[in-house]
């Protein structure tokens, strides 16, 4: 039997490899969105911190995220040299005004990834957790059409 090579150029099909500039692009798209994601986490969580309890610290910080306190104050020394934290000895730590519009931003796509699936009929406590995920990954054009469908179809 002889076996007809794939259509490298047929996105969206199992089995099919895609053609090499359309891959590069999501890969790098993916990348792009790693590198993001975890400044995006840290300063949600900070403004969250700040408007309930009134501060945030560094100790708060590692255990909702479940990490080491060493590995949050390398993190926060790298988001006050970009400019979207400030630290104050004794008084923890504060956003800048564009900390808390990235804040902002990264939690406006967290609810309408969060909304989208539970408009799909994805159990609440579970689309809590998997937007949390999806909403670093997520283009604006298909944050538009997620943000689109749960207006249109109530959530």
């Amino acid at each position: 039997m002889v076996r007809t090579p794939p259509d490298r150029r047929t996105p969206g099909r199992p089995g099919r490899l895609l053609d090499a500039d359309v891959q590069v692009e999501s890969f790098r798209q993916v990348r792009n969105a790693h590198r993001s994601e975890l400044t995006e986490d840290y300063v949600e969580l900070i403004s969250d911190l700040l408007a309930d309890a009134g501060e945030a610290r560094q100790v708060d910080i590692a255990t909702r995220l479940g990490v080491a306190q060493p590995t949050v104050a390398r993190t926060l020394k790298r988001l006050v040299r970009d400019g979207l934290v400030i630290q104050r000895p004794y008084r923890g730590v504060f956003l800048t005004d564009a900390g808390e519009a990235l804040a902002t931003a990264s939690r406006e796509r967290h609810h309408i990834v969060e909304a989208f699936l539970i408009a799909l009929g994805v159990p609440e406590d579970i689309a809590r957790r998997d937007s949390e995920g999806i909403e670093h990954h997520v283009s604006p054009e298909t944050l538009a059409i997620f943000a689109e469908f749960t207006r249109t179809r109530g959530s």
